[in-house]
């Protein structure tokens, strides 16, 4: 493991600190809501449970609402409806991208294809906002439908520009609000809304997530980038020494 891998554990560890309490009983109630009583998607939500992720999205919930006044039951249920949606996005993602692998697993369309893997992402997004309906958060309900909403026109405006080469800045910042950062402002409103009545408290933790995402998203692909250049690097290496050798 190297220092820069061991420091990034550090500091999620960090991070995690306050609220690892309250991650546990979240990690409790997300399983509890992805059962099913079809058995192909129990045998897929619980392949999902195994790929441990860093649960960013319902850690940002939990951390929000310490904040703004306590965490609290309708806090938990927001952390599990953010995760039950990213985990949506994140099986249609991968059946958009054709993808075979996630967080080191096989990915499910890898496994199940992309009819099933379709559906399996549907079930996980129905399942988040029937949470919010019967337990009549209908403020959460507003909120995730139109980050739906937004992430979706935000992949479709990636798509259009990416096609036609003729992206400019102001376009491209469109594009990751709406495709990744609004997941990550809506984490933090909707823990601002389970903890508080203060509409300050709540415009600030929201103007925060957008910030926050927006962020996160300019450090992945200039890390992406990177990836990328230290790749072909190598690649041009590896033909200039195989040149090399013909040569001799």
């Amino acid at each position: 493991m190297g220092n820069k891998e061991t420091l990034n554990i550090s500091i999620m560890d960090k991070v995690l600190a306050p609220v690892i309490n309250e991650l546990a009983e979240f990690n409790k109630h997300f399983k509890v809501s992805m059962k099913s009583h079809v058995r192909l998607l129990d045998i897929a939500t619980t392949f999902i449970l195994k790929q441990k992720g860093k649960k960013i999205r319902p850690t940002l919930v939990l951390l929000t609402a310490s904040l703004c006044g306590g965490i609290n039951e309708r806090t938990h249920r927001g952390a599990v409806m953010v995760e039950l949606l990213h985990t949506a996005t994140l099986v249609h993602d991968d059946v958009v991208d054709q993808a075979d692998k996630r967080r080191g697993f096989p990915s499910i369309n890898a496994i199940w294809k992309n009819k099933a893997s379709v559906l399996i992402g549907d079930y996980l997004l129905s399942k988040g906002l029937m949470l919010s309906v019967s337990s009549k958060d209908y403020d959460f309900l507003e909120t995730i439908t139109d980050t739906v909403k937004r992430m979706s026109e935000g992949e479709l405006l990636q798509l259009e520009k990416t096609r036609k080469l003729d992206i400019d800045e102001e376009t491209y910042f469109k594009v990751i609000s709406d495709k990744t950062a609004s997941l990550i402002e809506t984490c933090c409103y909707i823990g601002a809304l389970s903890a508080t009545e203060n509409e300050e408290f709540r415009s600030n933790a929201k103007r925060f997530g957008s910030l926050l995402g927006l962020s996160f998203q300019i450090k992945m692909i200039s890390w992406i980038m990177k990836e990328q250049q230290n790749c072909l690097e190598n690649r041009l290496v590896g033909i200039l020494r195989k040149r090399k050798s013909l040569s001799l």
